[in-house]
């Protein structure tokens, strides 16, 4: 039986981006031409597509303690990836609901749509 995902609101993401006290990892999981298209500074991107060549590397790369964002161009991948990162023993993981399209919606239009 999995866990639920906890859930991240782009306009809480946005807030979250301002009050770097706290550290907060960000994974993308969008393919290297989607990447191209629109990006948020900040996020290491980790392509789906290319998952066996950096899962081997995940908890090296990153702390499983620390609060993780997940994002992709809806939420639907990203979900996925926070499933997995909890099953790998991350604590505090969140799905980007809507994903980078509802970033650029909501809060940052010069973010290019597609």
């Amino acid at each position: 039986m999995t866990q639920p995902i906890a859930q991240i609101s782009v306009e809480e993401l946005a807030v979250r981006f301002s009050d770097r006290e706290s550290p907060l990892q960000q994974i993308d999981v969008r393919e290297p031409h989607e990447v191209e298209i629109a990006y948020i500074e900040g996020f290491e991107v980790l392509p789906l597509s290319q998952f066996e060549q950096w899962s081997g590397q995940i908890a090296m790369n990153f702390d499983p303690e620390v609060e993780t964002v997940v994002m992709c161009h809806h939420g639907i991948r990203s979900a996925q990836m926070c499933q997995w990162l909890q099953q790998n023993g991350f604590t505090n993981v969140k799905n980007i609901v809507g994903g980078i399209d509802a970033y650029s919606l909501l809060v940052d239009p010069s973010i290019p749509r597609y």
